[in-house]
């Protein structure tokens, strides 16, 4: 992993040997989607001056790159009531990856649903208000971590923050 404000790319290998990148820039998503064929050559210039062994990570790539634009609600985004719905998972906490939670929260969110609803006795309503008091307590320090996080790697005072965050750990 190498952050940079805006900017960073993240690595890891796969069972296979191979590599997989990820690069993250802060950049429209029509920047890249506009010109896939020079994609790749657009996003190894904006790691010019980086590492070449970093660098490589990028231009040596036998694949086109993938935009996945990061999209989160507020971390503690709440709703009024709406009888006989609720929402679960990323459909009510979406966030960034920078907090590792994401399917956790979704399958948890699951089971204490289930949980709520098996034992309402009855009370449909009184369960998913119950559930989505649980679920907002406990979804939005995790929102504001991955939020935090995201700051982290990508803000102004990257990579100084990520080394901190890890020292502190």
């Amino acid at each position: 992993m190498a952050v940079a404000p805006g900017q960073g790319i993240l690595a890891h290998r796969n069972a296979d040997g191979s590599i997989h990148t990820y690069v993250a820039v802060n950049r429209p998503e029509a920047w890249l989607t506009n010109d896939v064929g020079s994609a790749t050559k657009r996003v190894a210039a904006l790691f010019d001056g980086w590492a070449p062994p970093l660098r490589a990570l990028i231009a040596g790539s036998d694949a086109l790159p993938v935009v996945r634009p990061i999209h989160a609600l507020p971390p503690l985004l709440t709703w009024p009531r709406a009888p006989g719905v609720t929402l679960l998972g990323d459909a009510a906490h979406l966030m960034s990856p920078f907090a590792g939670e994401g399917a956790n929260l979704a399958m948890l969110d699951g089971a204490e649903l289930g949980h709520a609803l098996v034992h309402s006795s009855g009370d449909r309503e009184g369960a998913l208000a119950a559930f989505e008091s649980d679920m907002f307590a406990r979804s939005g320090p995790v929102a504001q971590r991955s939020a935090a996080n995201l700051s982290r790697f990508f803000g102004p005072d990257a990579p100084t923050d990520v080394v901190e965050l890890f020292a502190s750990r």
